[in-house]
């Protein structure tokens, strides 16, 4: 049998199915989209999201006899006060740590500086004077950098908040008519697609239910491993509780990665604050037993 013969084998056997070539289709057809207008349906893409946590709680609410209508606007009230309270009370509190970060780094690179200067002095056979060179070198490179991104985000600092108002006022919009004609809006979509689409209306129903239960088992997870860090080290004492503990909720979308990068903000804001005492090991097992509980308990969920 020729190389040809089995090529024409083998696209007979797994694309005769006409159903198979139109969810091809219809996933080439989405890739290209979303690449081509990725950027301009940001807020779309943010509202599907939300909109898939908030469907879950309204379809809890209906389990109770309440009309959807009613528990549409029920779970829309609560997610507005929510996103009120984290507006008024969250980021006033975010950006107020982050100018007191802005303000301790100089300190922090002094310190950090002067630590590194000394390690020729305790190991002489390990590390050399050219490599600290090399490494401070790096360091004020990487820095230039950051200075430069900073303010170019500074001059556009206009723009972006421009951007966010509008956001925070399209994005719920979009949410509450996606959550309160979901029915409409998906039977839009099922008579713009061909009829003979079974197989792409059972991959649909699967992945609908799959990614509703990731995006509200994701939110429920970060929320949960922010606050207990932010109790946690908050008992500690540590400063910067808020953005750290944010940091380290957000670890969880990235599994295993998010853990060892978030790692290193943690451990060296508690190296300044602290030094190589035991509220730093307190610090670090701390999150060590978050992390490990998140993964064992909350994750498998």
């Amino acid at each position: 049998m020729s190389m040809f013969a089995v090529i024409r084998d083998w696209i007979d056997r797994h694309f005769s199915d006409p159903q198979i070539l139109v969810l091809g289709f219809m996933l080439v057809v989405g890739f290209v989209f979303i690449f081509m207008f990725g950027d301009m349906l940001i807020p779309v893409f943010a509202s599907i999201v939300i909109a898939f946590m908030l469907d879950g709680m309204v379809v809890r609410l209906a389990r109770f006899k309440v009309p959807r209508m009613l528990s549409v606007v029920i779970v829309f009230i609560v997610f507005m006060i929510c996103l009120l309270l984290l507006i008024i009370f969250l980021l006033p509190l975010l950006s107020h740590q982050i100018a007191q970060l802005l303000q301790q780094l100089p300190m922090m690179l002094a310190v950090g500086q002067s630590e590194l200067m000394r390690l020729p002095e305790r190991y002489p056979d390990i590390i050399s004077q050219a490599q600290i060179k090399q490494v401070l070198d790096f360091i004020g490179v990487e820095l230039n950098i950051l200075v430069k991104r900073i303010l170019s985000l500074s001059i556009a600092s206009v723009r972006g908040v421009i951007a966010i108002l509008v956001y925070l006022i399209l994005v719920p919009l979009m949410v509450f008519f996606m959550v309160k004609d979901k029915v409409k809006i998906l039977c839009w979509l099922a008579n713009t697609l061909p009829d003979n689409r079974l197989l792409a209306n059972q991959v649909w129903r699967e992945v609908n239910q799959q990614f509703g239960n990731y995006i509200r088992g994701k939110f429920l997870e970060i929320v949960i491993v922010w606050s207990v860090s932010y109790v946690t080290f908050k008992l500690l004492g540590m400063q910067l509780t808020m953005l750290v503990s944010l940091m380290v909720g957000f670890s969880v979308l990235v599994p295993f990665v998010g853990v060892t990068v978030i790692f290193l903000p943690v451990a060296l804001f508690a190296y300044f604050q602290w030094g190589l005492s035991h509220e730093f090991l307190y610090a670090l097992i701390a999150y060590a037993i978050i992390q490990l509980l998140d993964g064992n308990l909350l994750a498998p969920l």
